[in-house]
């Protein structure tokens, strides 16, 4: 005779912070390889900068924070938020520090807080309400595409690329 085993209740919160915290590590691994002396390389002239790229890991923090406690207010103007950082270590310092926050934020947030809208870009020039769990996600996946860009960065300024989801030719497995 076999138990069902009981129910498991995890919150979405909770759902959402253990792929957070893994990618956001995985992240900071990738941004500290960097050298810092390549800063301002750009594969292209419509690519950002390494260090407008990085610093945008930062910005997409502010961006979960303002989702989660006041929504976006387009009544306003955005501004480019605050300047980007000179150094690889202090953009992942501001990261760490952001996503902690993010993740405080999130623990402290009332669960039905989460099933309310922000209202966001869903495509080129066209606003949207994205429920808030559905932007925080999206959030993620884009920070992982904006480090898989990155990591095309470290190769071009000649660093080791970090193991990300598996082996990578500077960071074998075996």
């Amino acid at each position: 005779m076999t138990t069902a085993s009981p129910p498991v209740n995890h919150s979405r919160v909770e759902q959402f912070l253990g792929p957070f915290e893994r990618e956001v590590a995985t992240t900071l691994k990738v941004l500290r390889a960097y050298p810092d002396d390549k800063l301002d390389l750009r594969p292209a002239e419509m690519s950002k900068t390494a260090q407008q790229l990085a610093w945008l890991f930062v910005a997409e923090m502010g961006l979960l924070k303002t989702a989660i406690t006041t929504g976006f207010d387009w009544s306003k103007p955005m501004g480019g938020g605050p300047k980007p950082l000179g150094t690889i270590a202090e953009i992942a310092g501001a990261l760490e520090g952001a996503h902690q926050e993010v993740v405080r934020i999130l623990r402290e947030t009332p669960e039905d807080r989460l099933p309310k809208t922000v209202r966001f870009f869903v495509a080129p020039k066209t606003m949207g309400d994205i429920p808030t769990m559905d932007f925080l996600w999206f959030m993620l996946h884009d920070q992982i595409h904006h480090r898989g860009q990155f990591s095309i960065y470290l190769r071009m300024a000649g660093a080791k690329v970090p193991s990300i989801y598996g082996p990578t030719a500077d960071e074998p497995w075996m």
